[in-house]
């Protein structure tokens, strides 16, 4: 049995390895030179290797990052809460009407966004919300509008349809996934039982589909706070976020430690808010059930 156990062992170690080690080369080495280098010092055009902590005292002094950092947690939310709310639907509507047959395609055609570029897409909403786009030639050659709208693109709100269109696919897919676990004679249960659809759905359906939420909400929250190309391209550099700051003193001031201890900052308030909304769902569950 021993044996057996340790051979078994050794098969998914060997099974797990190469990934492993991919993910150890690829994330984890470049967090830790980040990590690292916010504890230097920084030279003109050179980094001292003297320990310091004066990198994190001079972020949490700074009052554009305070600014830029609530400004992307905000964005963040809105995209979030956008993007799931019109995701379930979808979700809903893919599991539960849809044919088993035609599901398989549902989904494909869901992943299409996948087959371009993540900066193509940004562009082609700038097409369609600019000044001379695609909303605005139509409301003009419909005679709704005689000068084209301003106010489509650079703004808040330009970012979030963007951003919320650019994550449909993370969160429409663990939605589906969780709906697709729920057992359906715990439904046929709850309308015998005189539940109307709409009460079912919300004390049954959506209870057991909380942990499809949550993982939309989180693959959703944590990158869009990571940002810099949207806010750049849609918001015009108008509307900046704590990743465009990131981006400005690695490159363009060239203060790498300063912008490591940024970075690392924001990864560590990004992390406390994954784990408190973690805790609160949990707590949530426990309670419905």
């Amino acid at each position: 049995m021993a044996t057996a156990h340790g051979s078994e062992a050794g098969q998914g170690l060997r099974m797990i390895a190469p990934p492993l080690v991919y993910a150890v080369v690829m994330l984890a080495i470049p967090l830790l030179t980040i990590l690292a280098f916010s504890f230097l010092k920084d030279g003109y055009q050179t980094i001292i290797r003297e320990f310091t902590l004066e990198n994190y005292r001079a972020v949490w002094a700074d009052p554009i990052f305070r600014t830029l950092m609530l400004r992307s947690l905000w964005v963040a939310g809105l995209v979030t809460l956008v993007t799931v709310v019109l995701a379930f639907p979808v979700a809903y509507f893919l599991s539960f009407v849809v044919p088993p047959k035609h599901k398989a395609m549902w989904i494909f055609l869901i992943t299409i966004p996948f087959w371009t570029s993540y900066l193509i897409r940004v562009f082609l909403w700038k097409v369609i919300l600019g000044y001379n786009g695609v909303i605005n030639s139509g409301l003009k050659n419909l005679g709704v509008i005689e000068q084209p709208l301003g106010f489509l693109l650079y703004n808040t709100g330009s970012i979030v349809v963007t951003l919320a269109h650019a994550y449909a696919p993370f969160a429409i897919l663990p939605i589906y996934v969780a709906l697709e676990k729920i057992d359906r004679s715990l439904l046929e249960a709850g309308r015998d039982l005189g539940e109307s659809r709409l009460m079912t759905f919300w004390r049954v359906t959506l209870p057991l589909a909380m942990p499809g939420v949550l993982a939309a909400v989180l693959i959703v929250f944590i990158p869009t706070i990571g940002d810099y190309v949207t806010p750049t391209l849609i918001g015009g550099g108008k509307i900046p976020m704590v990743a465009n700051l990131i981006q400005a003193q690695m490159l363009d001031i060239d203060n790498k430690p300063y912008g490591s201890a940024i970075a690392v900052t924001a990864m560590g308030i990004v992390a406390v808010l994954a784990v408190i909304f973690l805790l609160l769902n949990r707590r949530f569950l426990r309670v419905r059930q």
